[in-house]
């Protein structure tokens, strides 16, 4: 029966079976020739060789800046900052105004101060001029009356006088005359003392006692207004000022920091384990992220006194010198710092990425001969972003193995890709 049905079905139809088997077996081949493949190729393993250069080893790290010198100006005493005389980020000199208080009732007091002094003066121009006018000219109105009143009883005298040598008088009426005029002689006397004794030594200096006391209130009150204009103590850059106009203050209120900017501190953080590479008077290389392109260079001035926490981070403040000849840098600015801390001429050099901690510190390098990767020790000294130092274990011309897919292992046969 199954050979009827073949003779009865069209022979291309067996043709396009024989057609779709051959198909299905071409997938199948593929994949076995490239486990084959796989099998038999040698891995492709970059290689790169060893140089030799000018080596600069630079410690990375990050800092912030600080004035080199600053001083801190406060108020003295309490007030309203009325008005402001300078501009944060501007150049003061010693002395200079840098913002005006005020302090309500100052004026009103010193005007009081200064009518009392005037007053106290003419009381001792008074007392300095025989005493007080109304005394005076109550004593001197009293003394012209009795003048006139003399005048007149020394005539009245002399009459009588005459008339007692004609015995047209008697001798008891002259007496009686000279006895008026010795009397109105006593009251002149009498006012006489009384004014001098109008003012007394103890009155003067009680006068002028009070003209010191006058007198020191309103230096006191003037200075109180003096000190109401803030001045700088220190000339430099106001690098910070915190006031506004309007703004109250009390008394030790901070009102600007005035400081060096030219050249700045950098307080560069270091990290524990590299401290020992830091040493005073290296070069430093300071660059602001604000400020692409741009470098400032200084010198490490001092090396930490004690470990700090910074963050998640244990480290040492060194503190490094920058020159700063366009104020570019001002204070609190975060900045990243390059200290170099070695430099080797002519060193045997290899890339950063070749190196390996494996069994100790080394790398895998090329035996040509046999196209085989070796292990080899080494050991490192100065390094920099992108090469390193082997101070032994290697010599010119070796090659050693990059970073790849590729697992490594000592003997195994390689196809080297020498960059």
């Amino acid at each position: 029966m199954a050979t009827a049905l073949r003779l009865l079905r069209p022979p291309w139809k067996d043709q396009l079976l024989a057609v779709n088997k051959y198909l299905l077996l071409i997938p199948i081949m593929v994949i076995g020739w490239f486990v084959y493949r796989q099998k038999t190729e040698l891995p492709q393993v970059p290689f790169a060789k060893t140089a030799r250069g000018r080596l600069a080893s630079t410690l990375s790290t990050n800092g912030k800046v600080e004035p080199l010198e600053y001083t801190d100006l406060r108020v003295a005493t309490p007030g309203i900052v009325a008005r402001l005389a300078v501009r944060q980020g501007g150049a003061v000199a010693v002395g200079q105004v840098l913002a005006e208080l005020s302090q309500p009732g100052q004026t009103e007091d010193l005007a009081g101060a200064e009518a009392r002094l005037a007053q106290v003066r003419a009381e001792l121009a008074a007392l300095e001029a025989g005493g007080r006018s109304g005394d005076v000219a109550e004593i001197e109105g009293a003394q012209a009356r009795l003048r006139t009143q003399r005048e007149s009883a020394q005539r009245n005298l002399e009459a009588l006088r005459r008339l007692v040598q004609a015995n047209a008088a008697t001798k008891f009426e002259a007496e009686q005359a000279e006895q008026a005029v010795r009397d109105i002689d006593s009251q002149l006397q009498s006012l006489s003392q009384k004014r001098g004794a109008l003012v007394s030594k103890p009155d003067l200096d009680a006068a002028r006692a009070r003209i010191r006391e006058a007198q020191a209130n309103v230096n006191m009150i003037q200075g109180r207004i003096a000190r109401n204009s803030v001045r700088s103590t220190a000339g430099g850059i106001l690098y910070n000022l915190p006031i506004r106009e309007g703004a109250f203050l009390n008394a030790g209120d901070l009102v600007g920091s005035v400081g060096k900017l030219d050249p700045v501190r950098v307080r560069v953080y270091v990290d524990e384990p590299e401290l020992g590479r830091v040493a005073t008077g290296q070069a430093v290389r300071i660059t602001w992220d604000a400020l692409p392109g741009r470098e400032w260079t200084g010198k490490v001035e001092q090396k930490p006194t004690q470990v700090i926490a910074l963050g998640s981070r244990q480290v040492g403040e060194v503190l490094c010198t920058i020159a700063n000849p366009s104020i570019e840098l001002v204070p609190g600015t975060n900045v990243n710092a390059f200290i170099l801390t070695q430099v080797v001429g002519n060193a045997l050099t290899i890339p950063r990425t070749a190196l390996r901690r494996e069994s100790g510190t080394g790398v895998y390098i090329l035996d040509k001969a046999t196209n085989t990767a070796v292990w080899r020790n080494v050991k490192t000294g100065a390094s920099d972003a992108l090469r390193i130092e082997v101070v032994s274990g290697l010599a010119d011309n070796d090659v050693v193995a990059q970073p790849s897919d590729i697992t490594l292992k000592s003997g195994l046969a390689v196809k080297p890709l020498i960059q």
